[in-house]
């Protein structure tokens, strides 16, 4: 599944055009290598995404082409988050 679609579905972000717009800016590395909106995304995937002040790592789960609202967090699993104005982190390390 293309990268973009893959955010829209799971709700990491909102909507697909910003998250392309994203991708296409340089924000968005899967397992260390930074990717575009539609580098293919696949199950234990780790993508680290740049939201201004915020970093959110995550492993991809699982992979669906539609879900509902309720479920759509079951498609991956927060590894970190990390806040570049004063460097905490939040979650376990793994």
């Amino acid at each position: 599944m293309r990268l973009d679609k893959y955010l829209k579905i799971s709700r990491l972000i909102k909507r697909r055009t910003v998250a392309k717009e994203i991708a296409d800016q340089g924000r968005i590395s899967i397992n260390g290598k930074v990717a575009k909106s539609s580098t293919d995304v696949a199950t234990n995937d780790e993508l680290e995404i740049r939201f201004g002040n915020k970093t959110v790592t995550v492993k991809v789960v699982k992979i669906v082409e539609t879900t509902k609202k309720e479920e759509s967090a079951d498609m991956y699993e927060v590894l970190r988050e990390t806040y570049a104005q004063d460097f905490r982190e939040i979650g376990d390390e793994k």
